[in-house]
């Protein structure tokens, strides 16, 4: 957390640290009032049962308070998911093919790839259609995952602001080698990224520094 590489990153983390956070208070308060009233109200401090009444004020609490929370928690995914759903119109548009078990890129010159390469703080339009069964076009660093399916043109962008290397990964099970769906995001300068689009340099030969973030499932 807090180490992404793209502009949904820090967006992604803050609301995910959010409902956490929530999330641990109220399990730590629910937990602690239940052992509270099992020792305050077990059979020996009280033999016989005793009928409690409805608290108004506290029902409208325990309803309004959870209410509001979720509806932020609504609101930031909301606002996140709409920023993810629009690309810019200046956004470098890369077609991405995915088909059992590998991945396939084509850019707006014809040039295809098998590793996605990209420049660095550049908007990128990632165009998104599978030739088999579904997958999910997936990017941990990026804090990016798109459903791909057979027949559909879908759609994803970023912008990722850290030269490096980056895994991708198929985060929906497409059959018997879906584990080795892996491939690499190399996010270059603008001047290394034009030299390969318009020469096909390899990356080797281009300093491209290792910062691949693991993925921790699939």
């Amino acid at each position: 957390m807090f180490n992404g590489a793209s502009n949904f990153s820090h967006n992604v983390d803050a609301v995910f640290l959010f409902t956490l956070i929530v999330s641990i208070f109220f399990l730590v308060l629910i937990t602690g009032l239940m052992i509270y009233f099992v020792i305050k109200y077990n059979r020996k401090r009280n033999p016989k049962a005793t009928n409690v009444h409805g608290n108004m004020g506290l029902e409208i609490a325990w309803t309004v308070i959870p209410t509001i929370l979720v509806l932020i928690m609504f609101w930031y995914g909301w606002v996140g998911y709409s920023d993810m759903s629009e690309a810019p119109k200046d956004a470098l548009t890369i077609n991405v093919t995915a088909q059992m078990w590998k991945w396939g890129f084509k850019y707006e010159n014809g040039k295809t790839a098998d590793s996605l390469y990209v420049p660095v703080n550049k908007a990128i339009k990632l165009n998104l259609t599978s030739l088999d069964v579904n997958h999910a076009f997936y990017i941990p660093a990026f804090r990016i995952k798109k459903d791909v399916y057979p027949n559909q043109s879908r759609m994803v962008w970023f912008k990722s602001d850290e030269v490096g290397k980056y895994d991708i990964a198929c985060a929906e099970y497409c059959g018997l080698n879906h584990s080795y769906m892996y491939n690499k995001i190399n996010v270059l300068s603008e001047n290394d990224f034009n030299e390969w689009l318009a020469t096909g340099v390899s990356t080797d030969s281009l300093a491209v520094k290792d910062s691949t973030t693991q993925v921790m499932s699939n």
